[in-house]
């Protein structure tokens, strides 16, 4: 048997704090997919992309993340990362690697010299900003950094540094000056702050930095993205998906040598 707590607002989710599942030994995902199942009907959706999960008090992701074995007895926490609604901060696991990102109004001292500092102040976090302009939404942030993820698994960055090729692959271009000069960081534009590195680390990140935030993906890009990467209707109406145009620029990013 798995006991499985509720923890703020998943608990609306499922209108009680916690739930016993009788199973044991099966993998987080596993029990993710089973927890889903148990929620009732017309009750706010839990974002699973969007929840910390500890296993008798330990942060999954220090441990196998969604592949964790989950055994008799163990008590598992969910807890929601946004909470009451606000989407000033996104957290979610890729391939075991934490991922952040928070949303900022560009200011005249915000350019590449506020991430220099930002980097010199916790150095154990990879931090890259892309402007807002680039990124579609959540789905193509997450996929975009998973290519860079797997490409850093397999030696196979476009970059001999992860935080570029990230740059790289929102912008579609394999010239690192292209690729800075068009979806970096600039003065007084606003940007995507993206930042991997352990809960602890990214947590003191957001602490110092949640009042300059705003809500992320406030400002839909569709109309700029397509018109900066010449994408048509015609050629999203060729693909069979239930976002053309995120599948679209993945793809592309997906291709860079």
């Amino acid at each position: 048997m798995i006991l499985v707590k509720f923890v703020g607002g998943a608990k609306k989710s499922f209108i009680t704090d916690q739930v016993q599942i009788d199973k044991s030994d099966i993998p987080l995902q596993d029990l993710i997919d089973l927890i889903l199942q148990l929620k009732p009907e017309n009750t706010p959706n839990l974002d699973v992309e969007n929840i910390l999960i500890a296993i008798n008090g330990i942060d999954s992701s220090a441990i196998d993340g969604k592949s964790t074995i989950i055994k008799n007895n163990d008590l598992v926490s969910i807890i929601p990362i946004i909470h009451g609604g606000s989407s000033k901060r996104l957290v979610f696991d890729i391939s075991n690697k934490l991922i952040q990102a928070i949303e900022f109004k560009g200011e005249k001292d915000m350019d590449v010299k506020y991430i220099d500092v930002l980097r010199k102040q916790f150095p154990k976090v990879k931090l890259q900003a892309i402007s807002s302009n680039f990124i579609l939404n959540k789905s193509h942030l997450r996929k975009i950094i998973s290519l860079s993820v797997n490409s850093d698994k397999n030696n196979t960055l476009l970059s001999n540094k992860f935080e570029i090729d990230i740059l790289m692959r929102f912008a579609i271009s394999s010239q690192i000056s292209f690729a800075i000069n068009s979806a970096g960081i600039k003065s007084k534009q606003n940007f995507i702050l993206i930042a991997l590195g352990s809960k602890k680390n990214l947590d003191k990140l957001y602490d110092e930095l949640k009042y300059q935030s705003v809500n992320v993906f406030e400002i839909d890009n569709t109309l700029f993205i397509k018109k900066y990467f010449n994408i048509t209707n015609k050629q999203l109406d060729t693909i069979l998906s239930d976002d053309p145009l995120v599948d679209l620029l993945v793809e592309k990013a997906a291709i860079l040598f």
